[in-house]
């Protein structure tokens, strides 16, 4: 299935609506999509390298934009959802001070995650539901995404078909790691927040 819907990203960079298709893939990447962006970016950046830095520039704003979607998703869905029930079972304290930890080091989050395989939708929708600074994140968000994105466009700007190579002879490896990133990401939170009495 995972193969299937790598594919399919993949076959979107050469439909006419390919700019459109990046920009939508980089911002439901960034709070529900599990393909990267960057699945589409690389054969879009291979097939028109003198359009690398649009490419880069058009994946940023979008996945920055998606971010913020994430945020809003943490800051409204967990109020109605999450925040009764942990409530409900006296971890109303827990999150509190879970939220100022996470909001005293969050800016580094968003840039390590933003810049990593670590899934960026898991630290959008933390920092919406911790209330991290709008401005921090936004700014965050943009520096993480804009390196991110730039360094992949440069690099296939620079060497071409031998990163394209890399990254799909690597597929499993690449989803693999995400996802035990993804999974890990959950149980720091899991077990931060019983832990901070």
């Amino acid at each position: 299935m995972l193969r299937r819907l790598y594919d399919w990203t993949m076959s979107l960079a050469a439909s006419r609506n390919a700019t459109a298709a990046l920009a939508g893939v980089a911002f439901v990447e960034s709070s529900v999509f599990p393909i990267p962006p960057d699945t589409l970016l690389i054969p879009m950046v291979l097939a028109n390298r003198h359009k690398a830095w649009f490419y880069a520039i058009v994946c940023t704003i979008a996945s920055v934009i998606g971010g913020l979607a994430g945020y809003l998703i943490g800051a409204f869905l967990y109020e109605a959802l999450a925040q009764p029930i942990l409530a409900f079972y006296g971890y109303g304290d827990e999150f509190r001070n879970f939220a100022a930890r996470y909001n005293e080091w969050g800016a580094w989050a968003v840039l390590i995650a933003g810049v990593t395989p670590f899934p960026f939708k898991v630290i959008t929708i933390a920092s919406g539901a911790t209330g991290l600074s709008l401005p921090v994140f936004i700014v965050a968000s943009i520096v993480a995404r804009g390196i991110r994105f730039f360094a992949v466009a440069g690099l296939l700007y620079a060497f071409g078909p031998p990163i394209r190579a890399f990254i799909e002879k690597r597929l499993g490896l690449v989803f693999t790691v995400s996802l035990a990133l993804l999974i890990g990401g959950f149980v720091v939170v899991k077990y931060l927040l019983p832990g901070a009495h």
